[in-house]
């Protein structure tokens, strides 16, 4: 069994601290929005898993261009850990959309641009296990899985993009929305501070989840060969 490094034992403990802040910054620190009350501050979480599940899923694109090029098997233990990590983040953006469309759109869920990208963008990254788990052969699996997060990485922009050009009813918190779209959303200063708070947070977890992926792919790995060598 591989020794925990000290410098991820602080790292966990970092994710739950800076966790915790933002958990407070949303839930007392933050003021209760005027229209939608305090169902809004679904808000902080709902950014913060969606700004690292997008992420992920580019880094993963990134991982798989330098596995194409270098072959070498780290790069894709690397890109499997982006992809897992970022599912499960972006997983519970949808479901924390839902909880939030409820009392402000009065549904759990509407085919908006935004909404649609999205779901389409998690089941792609579902079909990429499934897929993946059907290749034995770890250089045909990785290749394979190089080239899908490549081309699955284009919804990543997608999905961020598609609010600012379309007609939605989806915020636009950050940079300009559609001239069409409807919907719309402005923050006070101490929104602000929660709102980037719950990045910062959430991406010390990402980078804190992703590590604790690769040490286990890296067992994988090795439990893997061991069945190859037996096999053989």
């Amino acid at each position: 069994m591989q020794t925990k490094p000290i410098a991820l034992t602080i790292l966990d403990v970092v994710s739950i601290i800076v966790l915790g802040i933002s958990t407070y910054l949303a839930l007392v620190f933050a003021p209760t929005e005027a229209v939608m009350g305090d169902v809004q501050r679904v808000f902080y979480f709902h950014i913060g898993t969606a700004w690292v599940g997008l992420l992920g899923f580019v880094i993963a694109a990134v991982a798989g261009i330098a596995y194409l090029i270098t072959k070498d098997m780290r790069w894709d233990r690397f890109e499997v850990a982006a992809v897992e990590v970022s599912t499960v983040f972006f997983f519970i953006t949808i479901v924390l959309g839902s909880i939030w469309a409820r009392p402000a759109w009065n549904t759990w869920w509407t085919w908006d641009p935004r909404l649609t990208t999205a779901a389409v963008t998690e089941l792609i990254y579902i079909a990429y296990f499934m897929l993946r788990q059907g290749l034995e052969d770890p250089e045909k699996r990785a290749r394979f899985g190089a080239v899908y997060t490549l081309l699955g990485g284009l919804s990543a922009p997608i999905t961020f993009m598609v609010i600012r050009l379309f007609r939605t009813i989806h915020p636009v918190v950050i940079g300009n929305a559609s001239a069409e779209a409807q919907g719309g959303f402005s923050m006070t200063t101490d929104m602000r501070t929660a709102f980037f708070f719950a990045l910062f947070a959430f991406t010390v977890v990402f980078i804190d989840m992703i590590w604790h992926r690769l040490r286990l792919g890296a067992l994988e790995e090795k439990v893997e060969q061991l069945k190859l060598n037996v096999s053989l």
